[in-house]
């Protein structure tokens, strides 16, 4: 097949379906071609080497990439995020159009919803089916940051991703509970595939790697509760620590590690410190090469949300990396992922925001022998590699654009 991936973020960019995306597929015998922007995420400014001009071509480990104008931003400025996803739209929709290869299907990544006008203006004009990628639900995502608190704005965005899910040949959600929203608001469910997204697959370190890990951080000789990745608003980690308060005399082995970053870090030391908590440890953010070391150290890997109807259909990134490690799951998220963990038999669940429910599930986690939290996490890891891996969700796109092509 000739495959064109349209996405308004892609490498040196940190895009996980990006690509290595395009390289496992061309890899199968598939022609590949990427339009894109020019690189500016996360921070909103060109990256070096660059510079905004009316198309760039270039060749990414023997990937053609076509990159078109955009307007470079990415902060709390709704004025500067409007102008960069429409810039980066329209100027696919016209030059980039213009300059892409014929091809059989195009593979759409969303978000922005914006990158959805390309999308149908390569079907009207070139008669070229789409496959669209939903990584997050508009209008409510907007809202749910702020972006977009405007009712009338809201609606409109709404009945534009309406226009551009009726014009999609397939659409790919990353959770079940995606699937039945978008049901729920007209969308034929034959249409929707669910296809979970996966990890960065790096190499899993040694036992010895990770006790030496242990023996350096303070993990050493203790039972081990280990957040790891953003620390926000989102992640309401007020709560755990609440449970290690709740804990600490009750089981005195036991310690709560947080790695990572974010702008509730420094409160939750402050809360740490106020409580007098001896029973916690924090460990700076880790690279993605790095980080193996310290899940493998953990006892059990746990993923907290605020209690929020938005994250019931949702599946945190960091539950695949934690499958993909192999150690016990605590998941204090409701629906979707907390179904996910225990239809893999990797570990148990509790309600998010509630210490007394994280404290006791704790408690379960360490009176289990240890051969079964070994079992546990022996299931969750291939629980990953069968549904979730890399080349599993390379094979469920491989035969949805083929089922597109045939049916077209």
């Amino acid at each position: 097949m000739r495959i064109l991936l349209l996405s308004q973020w892609f490498q040196p960019e940190p895009f996980f379906k990006g690509l290595p995306f395009a390289g496992a597929l061309r890899d199968r015998g598939h022609e590949v071609e990427v339009l894109t922007g020019f690189p500016n995420y996360p921070g909103g400014h060109l990256y070096p080497g660059y510079e905004v001009k009316s198309h760039q071509r270039e060749v990414m480990d023997g990937i053609g990439v076509i990159r078109v104008p955009l307007y470079p931003s990415h902060d709390t400025s709704v004025i500067g995020r409007i102008a960069n996803y429409a810039s980066f739209a329209l100027c696919a929709a016209t030059t980039g159009t213009v300059l892409t290869r014929p091809a059989d299907v195009v593979y759409v990544y969303h978000p922005p919803g914006t990158v959805g006008l390309p999308a149908i203006i390569h079907r009207l004009l070139k008669g070229i089916p789409f496959v669209y990628d939903i990584q997050d639900l508009w209008p409510d995502t907007l809202s749910a940051t702020g972006m977009f608190n405007n009712r009338a704005a809201g609606g409109l965005v709404h009945r534009w991703c309406d226009i551009v899910h009726r014009m999609a040949a397939r659409i790919v959600v990353l959770s079940p509970g995606f699937k039945e929203v978008l049901v729920g608001r007209g969308v034929p469910r034959e249409k929707i595939h669910v296809i979970y997204n996966w990890t960065h697959e790096t190499p899993l370190p040694s036992e010895s790697q990770c006790a030496t890990f242990a023996e350096q951080s303070g993990m050493a000789g203790r039972f081990n509760v280990v957040f790891a990745g953003t620390m926000g608003k989102a992640q309401a980690l007020d709560a755990v620590l609440d449970a290690a308060h709740r804990i600490s005399s009750k089981l005195p082995l036991v310690q709560f590690v947080f790695v990572g970053g974010g702008v509730e870090l420094q409160h939750l030391r402050t809360l740490a410190d106020d409580k007098r908590l001896g029973n916690t440890l924090f460990i700076p953010r880790m690279s993605a090469e790095e980080i193996g070391k310290v899940l493998g150290a953990a006892d059990v890997l746990l993923v907290h949300l605020r209690d929020d109807p938005l994250f019931q259909i949702t599946i945190p990134s960091k539950t695949q990396a934690y499958l993909y490690a192999g150690r016990p799951i605590l998941m204090a998220v409701r629906g979707d992922a907390s179904r996910l963990v225990t239809e893999a038999g990797a570990g148990l669940c509790c309600e998010p925001e509630n210490p007394d429910h994280i404290a006791d599930a704790v408690e379960n986690f360490y009176h289990m022998p240890p051969s079964q939290l070994k079992q546990m996490g022996e299931n969750g890891r291939r629980y990953y590699l069968e549904h979730l891996s890399f080349q599993a969700g390379v094979s469920r796109f491989e035969r949805l654009f083929a089922d597109v092509v045939e049916s077209t």
